[in-house]
């Protein structure tokens, strides 16, 4: 469970990122979160694992204060945390598998890290991540040979292969073309549903969030302004959260 208790986000420059912000995500939860450029979409996500730090409030995760964390205590919450960008984060001349193989870095000796020393079983893992979200046969594929989606789709198998409980995406599939977003999004989808991890999507594509996600967060300058299930959001809804202005979707 995931619980936002009165949490505030002031930048240096006295930009308000977030403001008063109440939230509970439960476990297995499939949550989109959308607005405006600039409305504070990335900022929420990015307090769960601390890339931003809360200025006041409390960010509590299973439990856990994660503001009171540091050190080894951090980095195993961070294990727990999968994160994926929209511009992938690859070694791009390395292969998928290599790619994915590397999220069991922070878990193994520095000499084995330095000389790429993967056990047989960790291997075995990384297939069954590549597996999971369809591209097995790219396994021994350099990542920059591969078209987005595909980049896309290694990114998420890496992420499966430290086991999280929480995936955040940060505009996973703003790149991609139609087509292919909803073919990550569907990988999201099943992921979520097959696994029971929870998944927060931060989305430009408002059609993308109501057709593969069960629940929307609209946030508009830096305060949620509407959350429920994407089966109640109207055009009304829409309005307030975009403040009338067109409501971007895949094909925009």
């Amino acid at each position: 469970m995931i619980e936002f208790k009165h949490v505030n986000k002031v930048y240096p420059n006295g930009v308000k990122g977030l403001s008063d912000i109440n939230l509970t995500i439960d476990q297995g939860e499939f949550v989109a979160i959308i607005g405006l450029s600039g409305a504070g979409k990335s900022t929420l996500i990015r307090t769960i694992n601390r890339m931003i730090d809360v200025t006041d409030g409390q960010l509590v995760v299973d439990g856990t204060d994660v503001m009171t964390l540091s050190g080894a205590s951090m980095r195993k919450y961070r294990r727990k945390v999968g994160m994926i960008f929209q511009s992938y984060n690859l070694v791009t001349r390395a292969t998928a598998l290599r790619n994915v193989l590397t999220s069991m870095v922070p878990d193994m000796p520095f000499h084995r890290v330095l000389l790429g020393l993967f056990s047989e079983e960790q291997k075995k893992k990384a297939l069954e991540a590549l597996d999971k979200v369809g591209i097995l046969d790219k396994a021994y594929t350099r990542c920059d040979q591969l078209s987005g989606g595909q980049q896309q789709r290694v990114s998420l198998a890496r992420t499966l292969n430290q086991n999280p409980t929480i995936i955040l995406a940060d505009e996973p599939v703003a790149a991609l073309d139609p087509v292919t977003a909803h073919q990550v999004m569907a990988d999201f989808r099943r992921i979520n549903q097959e696994m029971n991890i929870t998944v927060l999507i931060n989305i430009h594509h408002v059609d993308l969030a109501l057709q593969y996600c069960s629940r929307v967060i609209g946030i508009r300058a830096g305060q949620i302004v509407y959350d429920g299930p994407t089966t109640s959001v109207t055009q009304e809804i829409l309005d307030e959260i975009y403040g009338g202005a067109t409501v971007p979707t895949a094909g925009t």
